[in-house]
Parts: C-alpha cells; sequence; structure tokens
C-alpha cells in the first residue's frame, strides 16, 4: 500500500520541472509514511510512498524496473494472485529482487502480455507502468475502484497520482472549479469518474486502464459488470460461503497486524466470523464506533458480535468535539468535497485503529453486490404504489406528509415522507432523488447548473434487467465507487492504514453479479441469498437485524455547534460573490430545518461541505 506519482513527457522531451514532480511525493506522506523512493530520467519520473505491509524488506521498496531498465512501474494497493504469479515466473527464470513482494510480479506478467496483464491482476490497485521501449505510459484502476489515479496534462506532460494534492501542488496555477463536477456534486453528494471539482484533472473510472502514448489518450474498460450480469446462476449458501473464505482468507495475508471494522451487522460480522476460521480469535481485532445518539448507536451490537467471536474488541466514542476534530482534519487534507458524513466516524475508527494495526477489511460492497438497501425495496413497492387509483394515492401522500418530522435517523417518517414525494418518478431520476443529495433540487441550487450525465451510465446498462438491478449495478459502479471507496480510502489513509474489502474481490463480485434479482431482494427482504449463508456462521438476530449503516446526527448538529459557522458558510452576500450557488433555495432549506417543518440535513450538509471546501481552496 502507498501513494504513487509521477510524470512523463510522451514526446521524449525533458521534464518541465522535475522539482516539482519530486515535490509531489510529500503531499502523500500519510498514504506511505514508511519509506519512498522515485526512478527519474530526464523524460520520466515515477515515484512512490510505501506503508510497507507485504515483504517489509528495502528490497520491497518501490518503483520496480524490469531486469533491462527498460520497463518501470508503481502500485498503490495489493495483489492477492501475487503468489501464484510468482510461482509461475520464478519457474520460467525471472530475476526476482524480493522473496514475497506483491507488486514485482506484475513486470513479468506485462513483459508477457503488454496492457492485458491488467485483467489478469486480482487485488485493489492504482498502477502506473511506464514502457520505455515503447514510449507508452499505462495507468490502471482495480475493478471495483478501491484503489483512485488521477491524472492530468500540462506542458505536453501527463502526470498522475493517488491523491489530487500532489497534482495541484506540482501547477503553476490552481485550476478552476468544473462546473460538470459541480453539478454531479450537488446531485449526488461526489463527483463522478471521469470528472473532478477541479478542470483539468482527471480520474480514472473503476475497472479501465489508460494509454498514453504519442497518439494521445486511450482509456478502455477491461472490465465490465454487465459481461456477468448478463448471465444468471444461483449460488446456494455453500457456494457464496467458500467463496467468501477464500476473499478473506486472502485478504488476511500481510506480515503486519490486521484488523476489521464492525458496526454488528451482517456484512462485517460475517467478515469476523471467517476471520476467526482462519486466525486464533484473540489475535483477530475488531473496531466499531460508538455514538451518543442512540439511533445512530450500533456499538452494543458490534460488542454483542466481538464477544461471540472472542476478538480483541474496541470501541471508539464519536461524541461531538470528536467528530468536529475529524471534519477540520478531514476538510484541511481533502482536495475534493465529498458530501458523506460517514467520513468523520470513520477516519475516527481509523485513527483508533492505527495504534495496533495497519491494515483493516471492511465490508464495502456487500449492499449494491447483494441487495442490501431499502431503497431497492422503495423501488419494487414504488412500481405497485403506481398501480393504485390515484384518489388512492393522494390520500396516501396526504396522510404521510401529516407525519410529525423526526432527526433520528432514518425515521419512519422521514421514509415514508421520501417515499411518496418521489414514488411516481422514472427509475433512474427516483433513484436519485433517494440516494444522491438534493437530487431534483439541484437545478435550483446551483448557479450553472448542467444535468450531470448519469443518463448515459444508466443507458448502457442492460435494458431487459429488472429496474432494481439497474440500479444496483448503477450503485456499484458510481455510489460504491466513487462515494463509499472514496470515503473509506481517504479516511484510512489518513490515518496511514490500509482498509481491504473482501465482499469486492474478483471471485466474490463476478459470483453476486450473476445473482438473479430475487435472490437480492424480495418483497420485504434484502440480501437474501447473503443471509442465507451467514446464518450458518451467525446468530439469527444479527443476521436478520434491521439495517443502519454508518452515519452522523448531522441534522441536530447543523442547528446546534456547527449553526454559527454554518450561518457564516450560508451568509447570502458571500453565496452571491461565490457565484456558484443561488442563496434563496439554500435559505429556504436552512429555514424549513431550523424550524423543524422538514428534515434537511441529507440536503444542507454536502452544501455545508461544499462551502468549506471552497474556502479551504479558493477563499484562504
Amino acid at each position: 500500500m502507498c501513494g504513487i506519482y509521477g510524470s512523463v513527457n510522451l514526446a521524449g522531451a525533458p521534464l518541465r520541472d522535475p522539482a516539482a514532480i519530486l515535490q509531489m511525493e510529500l503531499a502523500l506522506w500519510h498514504r506511505g509514511p514508511d519509506t519512498g523512493g522515485h526512478l527519474e530520467a530526464t523524460d520520466a519520473i515515477l515515484g512512490s510512498r510505501r506503508l510497507s505491509i507485504v515483504d517489509l524488506s528495502t528490497e520491497a521498496n518501490q518503483p520496480f524496473s524490469s531486469p533491462d531498465g527498460k520497463v518501470w512501474i508503481v502500485c498503490n494497493g495489493e495483489i492477492y494472485n501475487a503468489p501464484e504469479l510468482r510461482r509461475r515466473y520464478a519457474t520460467q527464470g525471472y530475476p526476482f529482487r524480493t522473496d514475497h513482494n506483491d507488486v514485482e510480479p506484475i513486470l513479468p506478467l506485462y513483459l508477457e502480455h503488454g496492457e492485458d496483464a491488467i485483467g489478469r491482476l486480482d487485488g485493489m490497485f492504482g498502477l502506473a507502468i511506464w514502457d520505455q521501449r515503447t514510449r507508452r505510459l499505462i495507468l490502471a484502476r482495480d475493478r471495483a475502484g478501491e484503489k483512485p489515479l488521477f491524472f492530468s496534462e500540462q506542458g505536453g506532460e501527463l502526470r498522475f497520482a493517488s491523491e489530487i494534492q500532489a497534482l495541484l501542488g506540482a501547477r503553476d496555477t490552481l485550476p478552476a472549479i468544473s462546473k460538470a463536477a459541480l453539478s454531479d456534486y450537488l446531485t449526488l453528494g461526489y463527483c463522478t469518474a471521469p470528472r473532478t471539482m477541479f478542470s483539468g484533472i482527471g480520474k480514472l473510472e473503476a475497472g479501465h486502464l489508460l494509454v498514453a502514448d504519442r497518439d494521445g489518450l486511450h482509456a478502455r474498460r477491461y472490465w465490465d459488470p454487465m459481461d456477468f450480469a448478463a448471465i444468471e446462476s444461483v449460488a446456494g449458501p455453500a457456494e457464496i460461503l467458500d467463496a467468501f473464505g477464500q476473499s478473506v482468507e486472502r485478504q488476511l495475508v500481510a506480515d503486519v497486524p490486521v484488523g476489521i471494522f464492525t458496526s454488528g451487522g451482517v456484512d462485517s460480522s460475517l467478515i469476523a466470523a471467517e476471520a476467526v476460521r482462519f486466525r486464533p480469535p484473540d489475535s483477530v481485532r475488531t473496531f466499531a464506533v460508538s455514538f451518543e445518539s442512540p439511533s445512530f448507536d450500533e456499538s452494543l451490537w458490534a460488542t454483542r458480535v466481538a464477544k461471540l467471536l472472542g476478538t480483541r474488541h474496541h470501541s471508539i466514542h464519536a461524541d461531538e468535539a470528536a467528530l468536529h476534530r475529524a471534519l477540520d482534519h478531514v476538510s484541511a487534507e481533502m482536495a475534493e468535497p465529498l458530501g458523506d458524513p460517514a467520513i468523520l466516524p470513520s477516519y475516527l475508527l481509523a485513527e483508533a485503529a492505527s495504534e495496533e494495526v495497519k491494515v483493516v477489511l471492511s465490508g464495502e460492497g456487500a449492499d449494491e453486490l447483494f441487495g442490501g438497501y431499502p431503497t431497492y425495496l422503495g423501488h419494487l413497492w414504488a412500481e405497485r404504489f403506481q398501480r393504485l387509483p390515484a384518489p388512492l394515492r393522494h390520500a396516501v401522500r396526504s396522510a404521510v406528509r401529516r407525519l410529525p418530522v423526526a432527526n433520528r435517523k432514518v425515521s419512519l417518517s422521514f421514509l415514508a415522507r421520501r417515499f411518496v414525494d418521489e414514488a411516481e418518478r422514472e427509475t433512474l431520476d427516483r433513484h436519485i432523488a433517494w440516494f444522491g443529495a438534493l437530487g431534483p433540487d439541484a437545478d435550483q441550487v446551483g448557479v450553472e447548473y448542467s444535468q450531470p450525465p448519469l443518463a448515459e451510465t444508466w443507458a448502457r446498462l442492460d435494458a431487459a434487467a429488472h429496474p432494481v438491478k439497474q440500479t444496483m449495478i448503477f450503485d456499484m459502479l458510481t455510489y460504491l465507487a466513487e462515494n463509499l471507496l472514496t470515503k473509506v480510502d481517504r479516511a484510512t489513509m489518513l490515518a496511514s492504514i490500509e482498509v481491504r474489502a473482501p465482499f469486492l474481490d474478483r471471485l466474490m463480485m463476478e459470483l453476486a453479479l450473476r445473482q438473479p434479482l430475487r435472490t437480492g431482494v424480495s418483497n420485504v427482504s434484502t440480501k437474501v441469498a447473503l443471509k442465507r449463508a451467514a446464518i450458518e456462521r451467525l446468530p439469527r438476530e444479527v443476521v436478520y437485524r434491521r439495517k443502519r449503516g454508518l452515519s452522523v446526527p448531522v441534522s441536530e448538529w447543523l442547528n446546534g455547534g456547527l449553526r454559527g459557522e454554518v450561518d457564516a458558510l450560508f451568509d447570502r452576500e458571500r453565496l452571491r460573490r461565490q457565484g456558484l450557488l443561488h442563496p434563496e433555495p439554500i435559505h429556504r432549506l436552512l429555514s424549513e430545518h431550523r424550524a423543524g417543518r422538514a428534515d434537511n440535513g441529507r440536503k444542507l450538509w454536502p452544501l455545508f461541505v461544499l462551502q468549506r471546501w471552497h474556502r479551504r481552496w479558493f477563499d484562504d
């Protein structure tokens, strides 16, 4: 695990400012505090910061080069099939300089297969390969998007880095805000690849590689979830558990201590249950977060599961002071806004875990792959709601809107209001309204709002598939890759620990994608197939308890401890000078929220984060 960076002049001319490129390393220090290194030629630099996890020797420091010195590689992540690759190429006489590093075997694989080598890797990665023989730079990102990779062209050079701030530090001027990315953000609460919030800086999409040469930049998808979703195949509990056990076993491999982020829910609990099958229970460290608000706190369930499995459990309390400290740190260190407040407790968890471990396993991906979100049930029931007589639909809407507003996490009134307000929209519009940030209100708030091209992503999905299956894959391509995995990568890397997601193992993803809808979402049930498998390892009350998910009581916070800062950042004159957002719609949302007429916390929080980001990068 590390942070990578570099720059290549594809025409062969000397790099314009090598010193600025080498300074990129400083912006990535938190991703790899153990050591750093780089290879340098007149026309190319590849460098890294290393968090030592597999093979702690100095021989494993990156970059690596081929035996003739003509091919260089840097890689951020972990390659889980590296042992098999190493055995294969060792028998062919490849002169490895390390005995079990996971990045070095990529080189002989590339020498044999060229860019097609990327599709033969199992793992999480953002990598760069510079081939001096063909003057090609290859950038690649893993199938799910666990690891990030950003790039920009400047002065005839192609630059890349694991985080945007490294690229910003090497530029002469700060780029302008991308209006398209801003539209993404207002609608969803995050930016979708290939765009970022900065014009001229791109983000490689999950499952893609980019080849840069004298002819320009050419991006292509090397792995497509639709290839597997189009072939339905039911996997029983034994097959699911076997695949998942293999994934957990592979992802426990490390030369440093490994922990698990737990919530007491079925996903993280199943990871822990599998982990204690391969490791002594008292060597498995589990970490959970607790909140003061009972509707947000799941720590008792996490503690219960830990006691059942015998793990060494740690509970980290996220009171308002701790969350505010996390907010300040994350806001200062992230170069792109992220409207998901769960990044704050995620950082606190990572910070605490870093005292004992360098690697943690987490449950990201299970909901998208196995149909875990209540939103998916909402789509099923929306189809039925639309078939009701119009007078009855009107009566239901009127009754729901009279329910009292509650600031509890995912209250019944909140869910019911969102359902009736959006149930009659088209599937994509309804999904964005339910799952996004401002959703349909985004076009009213943004001064230069342009509808983000989400329809393009939706259009490439299998039109014959059930709409709910479409939303699951849509979420995998967007919400999972660019929100959840961005959140967990930044939160953990700021604390200098690596996170691995066993549900996003290649075998698990392909198995899950082939499952028909009924094995995921059915009537009033979610994650049907996964829960049937999990019941073999966990108590029924853990497997079938109500889903909550990690979040923060932002609705109360915006009216309480953050009230003064909210008022300052949403000042009408400030917003007018800024020229990005219309003041009046924001103040209507804020007024409703303050008066208790509506719970607008989920809409206001991304706007608050955006304003903090703008102050950090453009106002200071």
